[in-house]
């Protein structure tokens, strides 16, 4: 009993010390930062009550007027620099970004192998995984999963044309959800070469898996926050994230078609394809000598998986905010309209892969969105050797810091973007991309550890809402929520409840 109380002695006076070391830490530093919470540190309100966009809009609002490059946060229980500076941020992301190329996020590929995917990945396991990943995301590879999207935005097409009857003056939809089931579709066919059918069928065992990975975790709150505070000492003890039944549900998944594939010698137009070539090329030496490995089935299965709940969520997401705000927005919504329709008449009525691309207003609609809402927050990135901000030496990011961009932050900043509440797509002409930093919208972050997706998450977003806004016209109605609330539950800005909007046809 006495050995016992002493091991507990001993835990408790280490929890201690790590805590008191870890909430000091920018105090000793001598930089400006806001006093931590006990347990959240200044997270206070995480998957509580308060949305982590919020969050950081009101920290950076706090300190952006400063002066200081980078300020004191704590992400929980881990220090991170805030960094408000905009400049400072294109320095870590892009100018010196071989100091900052890991994220620091958990992952476990012995135990909890669909963590190990490319978002996650550090050091020379990113770098192969990017290598091998790139020629995959070309342009000539989003045209060869091309008519494999078309066919299910028909498909979608059919559902909303049942749904809104031509005899009515229009019907009231919740967009949000159908939104959710024609990208999971899209990704189902492409990810995994799977008929998911969840346009017609709403309730499927790949819609609900996908919905859990952003609302469900394998572990209470405690447990999860130190997960997110110590993810190298998680990894260690062998912890997981995922919860079991999404595991399981996607690995088998993944065993299963490949199984089916390698034996019947069975090929199709998507991403899994693609990656079993990767696999069955095994390594593979570069002109400089060096070995990249072969896919492990465990690897294969975390990219096909990533790229599933990356691609349904966000793009659904988008397309849901975009269509809510050109409800509100009729001159905008005609003005996109007239365009589409021009260029499908330039095309012979088609949607190509070259006519949606040539629909310029429809991009800037799209990028004005994704700046009002900005689906992940921030970017994180580490240090990996100590940095001296340039022109501010006394500003020093130690080695083994976790770096946190508030790209949210950024997208409502005034002195970046005018009147940042208003919907304006002119604010994405050529003239005003061309004259502004790239650092300043950050939807797919920027830099070598960009979104290597961004591709085909904008390919399916454009056919999708170029479907939608040539055949029928959406604006509010009484069940509209003006302004939308949203749920501190989700890791991405999701709302509470449905998206409900007035659609007639055309």
């Amino acid at each position: 009993m006495l050995i016992v109380i002493y091991f507990v002695i001993a835990i408790m006076s280490l929890v201690a010390y790590l805590y008191h070391r870890n909430f000091n830490y920018w105090k000793r530093r001598g930089v400006a930062h806001e006093a931590p919470n006990p347990l959240y540190g200044n997270m206070a309100g995480f998957r509580k009550d308060r949305v982590m966009h919020d969050i950081f809009y009101d920290y950076y609002n706090k300190f952006r007027k400063s002066g200081n490059p980078f300020v004191g946060f704590y992400f929980l229980h881990k220090p991170a620099a805030f960094i408000v500076d905009p400049k400072l941020a294109k320095n870590i992301l892009i100018r010196d970004f071989s100091n900052f190329a890991d994220r620091g996020q958990f992952h476990n590929g012995r135990d909890d192998p669909l963590t190990q995917h490319l978002f996650n990945l550090d050091g020379k396991k990113w770098k192969d995984m990017r290598q091998r990943l790139s020629p995959t995301f070309t342009s000539g590879k989003m045209k060869y999963m091309f008519p494999s999207v078309i066919k299910v935005s028909e498909e979608f097409v059919k559902v909303m044309t049942e749904q809104v009857p031509a005899t009515q003056n229009g019907t009231v939809l919740e967009i949000k959800e159908l939104m959710a089931r024609f990208t999971t579709d899209v990704i189902g066919t492409c990810a995994f070469g799977i008929e998911c059918n969840t346009l017609r069928t709403p309730v499927t065992d790949f819609r609900t898996m996908g919905q859990k990975v952003f609302t469900d975790l394998r572990h209470g709150p405690l447990l999860t926050l130190f997960m997110f505070s110590f993810p190298k000492l998680a990894e260690r003890l062998r912890m997981r994230l995922l919860p079991e039944d999404v595991h399981q549900f996607f690995m088998r998944l993944v065993n299963d078609t490949i199984a089916l594939r390698e034996r019947e010698n069975f090929k199709r137009n998507d991403f899994m394809n693609l990656l079993i070539e990767l696999k069955q090329k095994g390594s593979v030496t570069l002109d400089n000598g060096e070995v990249i490995e072969g896919l492990t089935i465990g690897e294969l299965a975390a990219q096909v998986f990533v790229f599933y709940v990356a691609g349904f969520e966000t793009s659904s997401s988008t397309m849901s905010y975009c269509l809510y705000e050109l409800a509100q927005n009729q001159g905008i919504q005609d003005r996109l309209r007239t365009e589409i329709q021009t260029v499908l008449e330039e095309h012979e009525g088609q949607l190509t892969y070259e006519s949606v691309k040539a629909m310029r207003y429809l991009n800037q609609i799209i990028s004005e969105t994704l700046r009002m809402y900005t689906l992940v927050p921030h970017l994180e990135r580490k240090a990996l050797n100590d940095y001296v901000v340039p022109g501010n030496p006394k500003f020093v990011i130690e080695k083994g810091t976790q770096i946190l961009i508030p790209a949210c932050a950024y997208h409502r900043d005034e002195d970046l973007y005018p009147d940042p509440e208003t919907f304006d797509p002119e604010r994405f002409s050529q003239e005003k991309v061309a004259a502004r930093d790239s650092v300043e919208w950050l939807p797919f972050g920027d830099g070598p550890r960009n979104c290597i997706g961004m591709r085909f998450g904008q390919m399916q977003v454009r056919v999708g809402l170029a479907q939608i806004i040539s055949r029928f016209k959406l604006s509010v109605c009484d069940q509209t929520e003006i302004p939308l609330t949203y749920t501190p539950m989700s890791l991405v800005l999701g709302t509470v409840g449905g998206i409900y909007l007035k659609v007639e046809r055309i």
